[in-house]
């Protein structure tokens, strides 16, 4: 969450009732873009370019090539469209390959420059909460139990949920993109490789088999492009009247391996776009079929792209699902609660102050320092010693429902400077978009840590904080810092910690 993101220029245009998604994955890029009509999405536009993104990945782990310039290029389309939207009301999410890309950095900044919106990239599970929020939606209202499943470029999606709710979930490292390089990169086709491809295929699952079989489902769902492609293929060939059957999987299957070339597989429905991933695509849905016993799936129409309208849907109305993560943090590791609750108060209050002359109007910047508050003594689960360390450890590395990768390192870095020396090469390390605002922020929460350092549930007295470049002056009623010596202890302790860093701190 680049902390720029919602800032916005005096003359951006004002927030609209259009919402726009992109997903930036392995294989294609997707684009939708919907007017939020009543509580209900009206598709506006949809743009989708087969990118390939994970064939410029080398042996490195590092994006390279023609595939960063047709990822480029396309952004640079995509760009054109939602370049006046409001940034509040886009969200671009990277997935496998810019989790795996050694140089995501430097991808993304060239990225963010042509889409003219910041990216953020998302964790294997949080993309496959993402994509059950828009299978779910896609599909008519019930209690029943589904099972979920997306084969991208670089990962494929596993989930079982209820409703709208996701009860398990897995991210397996194969895909279509990443099985056909693998095993047919030189496009030829024959039964010892499909064999030596499906067995690699139900090794990535078998440790998940259990699981999923033991929890069941009443309907199996697909989504996303391999999936509908074999949809397509195996109703136009007339194998299957709707969805995916088993059957008609194993005909596709013999059908593909008789082809014996990728370039001479020609099976209606099937689009030249598609045809080079293809092969690789179908051993990950054949494998999951045989491996989890499915006889029959149904093909759904959202997915991944719907899912994040949906999920910014929620975060314009205040119904964040990140917010509902850090209360089951906080639930799960026992924090205590009024504890944060005090902190938070008293950051916010602080923030409220200074916000205009160190430019923290930014929701976002308001919502991590919130966030960070209800989560700072998190590491005490793990140890008092640092414990603001190991919370950041656990903040940067957890997998956190509604989080980016950028959010959660954000977050972490606000709790790993709350305490004891300030960590100064922590923030320089961070974008430069983002060290600012976060060692800003920081020292707002390390003061109202040093405040209610007692415990105490009496209220503070009323706080006066000011702000003049990198110097704060906080004020207190006349005589009260006389009749509480351990605080003025304290704040003289936090001015010696952050005078260290180039900070400055005055109290009277």
């Amino acid at each position: 969450m680049p902390l720029t993101k919602t800032a916005t220029p005096a003359d951006e245009p004002p927030r609209a009732n259009t919402v726009a998604a992109v997903d930036l994955g392995s294989n294609s890029f997707h684009m939708i873009v919907a007017r939020v009509d009543n509580g209900h999405l009206v598709l506006v536009d949809r743009l989708r370019e087969m990118v390939r993104l994970a064939a410029g990945l080398n042996e490195r782990g590092e994006l390279e090539g023609e595939a960063v310039e047709r990822a480029l290029a396309c952004l640079e389309r995509f760009g054109q469209r939602l370049r006046h939207q409001h940034p509040d009301s886009v969200r671009v999410v990277g997935t496998n390959t810019l989790r795996k890309a050694r140089n995501a950095a430097g991808f993304l900044q060239r990225a963010e420059a042509a889409l003219g919106h910041s990216i953020d990239i998302i964790s294997g599970l949080e993309e496959a909460r993402l994509i059950y929020e828009g299978v779910a939606h896609s599909l008519a209202e019930g209690g029943e139990r589904r099972f979920v499943m997306d084969i991208g470029g670089g990962s494929t999606e596993l989930i079982v949920g209820q409703g709208f709710e996701p009860m398990h979930m897995e991210s397996l490292y194969m895909g279509c993109v990443s099985m056909t390089n693998n095993y047919f990169a030189d496009g030829n086709l024959n039964r010892k490789r499909w064999r030596q491809a499906d067995l690699a295929a139900r090794v990535e699952l078998e440790p998940h088999e259990a699981v999923f079989r033991r929890l069941g489902w009443t309907q199996a769902v697909g989504a996303s492009g391999t999936i509908r492609a074999v949809a397509r293929v195996v109703q136009q060939q007339g194998w299957c009247e709707d969805g995916i059957d088993a059957a008609a999987l194993k005909k596709l299957v013999e059908a593909i391996i008789d082809a014996g070339q990728i370039d001479k597989l020609r099976l209606a429905g099937l689009g030249p776009e598609r045809r080079p991933v293809f092969a690789g695509g179908v051993v990950v849905l054949a494998a999951t079929f045989d491996a989890l016993g499915i006889t029959h799936m149904d093909v759904a129409d959202g997915a991944l792209r719907e899912g994040l309208i949906y999920d910014l849907i929620g975060r314009i109305r205040h119904e964040d699902v990140r917010s509902r993560t850090v209360l089951r943090l906080a639930e799960r590791f026992g924090l205590d609660r009024d504890q944060g609750a005090r902190v938070e108060t008293t950051a916010l209050h602080l923030l409220r102050q200074v916000e205009q002359n160190w430019a923290l109007q930014a929701e976002n910047h308001e919502m991590l320092l919130r966030w960070a508050a209800q989560l700072h003594e998190l590491g005490l689960f793990v140890a008092h010693n640092q414990h603001h360390k190991h919370g950041a450890y656990l903040l940067e590395n957890a997998d956190l429902p509604g989080f980016s990768r950028q959010d959660q390192r954000c977050l972490a870095a606000l709790v790993r400077g709350h305490r004891r020396k300030f960590p100064l090469a922590v923030y320089t390390a961070l974008p430069p978009s983002c060290a600012l605002p976060l060692m800003r922020l920081v020292r707002l929460l390390r003061l109202a840590v040093v405040l209610h350092r007692s415990r105490s549930p009496m209220p503070l007295p009323g706080l006066r904080l000011s702000a003049e470049g990198d110097k704060l002056t906080l004020g207190f009623e006349p005589g009260w810092l006389d009749t509480h010596p351990l605080t003025q202890a304290d704040l003289e302790q936090e001015a010696s910690c952050t005078q260290v860093a180039g900070f400055d701190l005055a109290f009277a």
